[in-house]
């Protein structure tokens, strides 16, 4: 029942009434001029699945945490293994990338994004394999993987990494900081740049605080021995929301994909569709 029901009433789908269980025209308006031109097909053999069919199958995936042998065919999404193909190749060509800065765009024009701040967290999510894995200092050294994600003031997501267990937090925050965007929307130069740095003390370092300074933003680290401040969770309540949100997609909460690639794929896609949650509650008045 509560899959029948994400598939009815879920934003990102059509509303009821219309054809449920595929994409709402909106998201399918942003999507499509992002995917590859498909390779031509020879006549003979099955018809080639349509990309709006295909995505619906790989947003079908994330929430359900399903194999993906087991996409159910009766949805009319086509095969598993078409939608894994899919998704690996719009993965390839910076589908997912693109659709985050076209969001972000949307919420730069309507001034929702809140530069003042950014806050930095990287969880772990459960144990894994792959390239970018590594013994994890907190679960008897089991291979795991982790997520490391920027938020703005209200909890935006505006970049996302993936990287080994064990590694250390503070080595990612110069490279989280470089992979946010450029975000145009308004009058003047892009906005890349926060004005202010967030993060907890497993980022505590001299080091980086220089590096962090000399980009223009200021940081504010917490001290390694030095009791709260402002209180738990006062203002890096915003990116543990956002952890939240990126955790209830079952997929990123254990990570089953051996393929660095394709896991990535599935944190770019929940990435568009946390924003995109954000573009339709902030700017629906435009």
């Amino acid at each position: 029942m509560r899959l029948l029901a994400w598939l009815l009433f879920d934003p990102f789908v059509a509303k009821r009434g219309s054809r449920p269980r595929i994409v709402s025209d909106e998201l399918w308006s942003l999507v499509e001029p992002l995917l590859p031109v498909p390779v031509p097909k020879l006549a003979t053999g099955r018809p080639q699945v349509p990309d709006r069919h295909a995505l619906c199958g790989i947003l079908f995936m994330p929430p359900t945490g399903i194999q993906w042998e087991y996409l159910p065919q009766e949805l009319g999404f086509g095969a598993g293994m078409t939608c894994w193909r899919r998704l690996a190749a719009w993965n390839e060509a910076d589908v997912w990338d693109q659709l985050h800065l076209v969001l972000l765009r949307k919420l730069q024009s309507a001034k929702q994004l809140d530069w003042s701040r950014a806050v930095i967290d990287s969880p772990r999510p459960g144990r894994s394999t792959g390239p970018k894995s590594g013994p994890s200092p907190v679960d008897q050294a089991r291979p795991g993987s982790k997520h490391h994600a920027p938020v703005d003031g209200q909890g935006i997501p505006l970049a996302v990494s993936l990287t080994g267990g064990n590694r250390n937090d503070v080595t990612q925050l110069m490279p989280l900081l470089s992979k946010i965007p450029s975000v145009a929307g308004l009058v003047g130069r892009p906005r890349r740049r926060p004005d202010m740095l967030l993060a907890d003390r497993g980022h505590d370092h001299d080091k980086y605080r220089r590096l962090v300074r000399a980009q223009g933003i200021k940081p504010v680290i917490a001290r390694r021995g030095v009791p709260h401040g402002s209180g738990p969770g006062l203002h890096r309540r915003v990116v543990e929301r956002a952890i939240a949100w990126f955790y209830g997609f079952r997929r990123l909460r254990i990570r089953w994909e051996r393929r660095d690639d394709v896991h990535e794929a599935f944190l770019g896609l929940s990435t568009c569709l946390i924003t995109h949650r954000h573009v339709q509650r902030l700017c629906q008045h435009l």
